[in-house]
């Protein structure tokens, strides 16, 4: 049987990276993510089944290599955003940390996920999954990773560079995290 990943799964897997090498349950990871704790079950599940993912022991973690390379090489061609219309949301991309730190936006309006309660006007950009803008706002570790991940997704090749080299830093941070922890 086919394993066909859904976008809520590398969510998933970003929110465990966030946590830095902390131990998790479904449940807090659900209440985190505004998902159901069966959502996040069946994300591992298939995270593990895909190599996304590697059980040590009683422990769940992301496969660095494997969700590193599918990050930068597969994700964009998998999960395309959908862009619309001007609105009020969230920054991300280019126009949230800490690519806004090296990216100076144009005249154009920014990329944001549509949010009611937003603080930017900008071009809405569709998140990798529907509650993305609300655990955002609470983890901003994990805002980085989904920024980030949206410049790879639908940035330009400056922008996408720059992500690239960004998030190569953080899975040597992650790893590093994780080889003092083991």
């Amino acid at each position: 049987m086919d394993i066909m990943l859904k976008p809520q799964d590398i969510v998933v897997l970003l929110k465990v990276l966030a946590r830095q090498k902390k131990n998790w349950s479904y449940n807090e990871l659900a209440f985190e993510l505004d998902m159901s704790a069966s959502e996040v079950h069946a994300a591992i599940k298939r995270a593990l089944e895909a190599g996304l993912a590697v059980k040590q022991g009683d422990d769940i973690w992301p496969q660095s290599r494997n969700l590193e390379e599918f990050i930068l090489h597969g994700l964009q061609y998998v999960f395309v955003p959908r862009r619309g219309e001007l609105t009020r949301g969230v920054a991300t991309s280019y126009a949230a940390e800490p690519l806004n730190e090296y990216i100076v936006g144009d005249d154009e309006p920014p990329p944001i996920w549509p949010d009611a309660e937003g603080d930017v006007r900008g071009m809405s950009f569709s998140p990798l999954y529907r509650s993305v803008p609300n655990a955002a706002k609470n983890d901003p570790e994990l805002y980085e990773w989904l920024a980030l991940v949206d410049a790879i997704r639908g940035g330009r090749v400056r922008e996408k560079q720059k992500a690239i080299q960004l998030i190569k830093r953080k899975f040597k941070h992650y790893d590093a995290i994780k080889k003092s922890k083991s």
